[in-house]
């Protein structure tokens, strides 16, 4: 513990972005106009959720709750990079830094695990019609919902918590635009195999199984599609499931590229260009699109 304290600084800096003038102003717009995109479609997706009865449904419950998810998940990251890329001073305290990497880490397990809710959600719908009320009762919902945070904040608080108990050797430079765990095991300097095992299987666990799940419902789902009659019901019904996938793969494979690959024995202390790029997709990029993919296409919704 004595040489913890002594290796670990009260303030890190972090060294993601572009010191060139012109590429910050198109960081700058670029992260603006999707954090504004983000929030705006998320907000009006939960309110339109609010106000129109016909849609309290379980579906909808799991939207308004991955729609909340996305927002806290992005607020975690987008307004410190917003501040951080103009400014001189790109430091961020320790607690600001673990705070940081604890809601972030939070918000992206809770929504592996709703992503998977959301999918099994579909296939009761559709591949067992008759009792879809029974089996997504409200108490069902609330407590899956509810279990999932759950779950992500106690796993965050393990991860952070291994990850901060790490002496660090390149501190207190960090080579990423936010504070997370992999970053973090790149500035090591003894043996991570504990918190390596630890993001492992949590991985296996929030991220490879959920993701499995996901695409054996699609199966089930896709099989009872091409049972449909009508080539137009059969058209809508694809385009609506090859718009989910599109976003899980989205998600999934840019988490399980981070998460899921060796750590400190494969990157360096310099990580490469898609080190910094990758997370962009699922902090960014998959929040902003998923009001649309996921209800772009329901009359109810663009009605309300």
């Amino acid at each position: 513990m004595e040489y913890l304290n002594q290796t670990t600084p009260r303030r890190f800096i972090l060294l993601g972005f572009s010191d060139v003038l012109h590429l910050q102003v198109i960081i700058f717009i670029t992260f603006l106009t999707m954090y504004l995109m983000t929030i705006s479609g998320n907000l009006l997706l939960i309110i339109i959720v609010r106000i129109n009865p016909r849609l309290h449904s379980p579906m909808y419950f799991f939207l308004t709750s991955l729609s909340l998810t996305d927002i806290f998940f992005t607020s975690s990251i987008v307004p410190v990079i917003l501040m951080n890329i103009f400014a001189k001073d790109r430091s961020i305290s320790l607690l600001g830094c673990a705070v940081q990497m604890y809601l972030s880490l939070a918000m992206g397990v809770t929504e592996c695990i709703l992503l998977s809710f959301m999918a099994y959600d579909r296939y009761a719908a559709i591949c067992r019609p008759l009792h879809y009320n029974t089996i997504m009762s409200k108490a069902l919902c609330i407590y899956l919902v509810a279990g999932s945070w759950t779950v992500g904040f106690l796993n965050s608080f393990v991860q952070v918590f291994l990850a901060f108990q790490l002496p660090f050797c390149n501190c207190p430079n960090v080579n990423h635009y936010f504070c997370e765990v992999p970053a973090f095991i790149r500035m090591a300097c003894r043996d991570t195999f504990v918190i390596e095992l630890s993001i492992y299987i949590a991985g296996g666990i929030f991220a490879l199984i959920s993701f499995c799940l996901i695409l054996i419902s699609y199966v089930h789902i896709i099989s009872n599609i091409l049972k449909i009659i009508s080539s137009e019901g059969r058209q809508k019904s694809f385009s609506t499931c090859v718009s989910h996938l599109t976003a899980v793969i989205l998600y999934y494979g840019t988490i399980m590229f981070m998460y899921l690959r060796p750590q400190s024995k494969k990157y360096s202390h310099r990580p490469s260009k898609s080190d910094n790029i990758v997370p962009i997709f699922y902090t960014t990029v998959t929040p902003m699109l998923n009001p649309f993919i996921y209800s772009i296409r329901n009359k109810d919704v663009k009605n309300t």
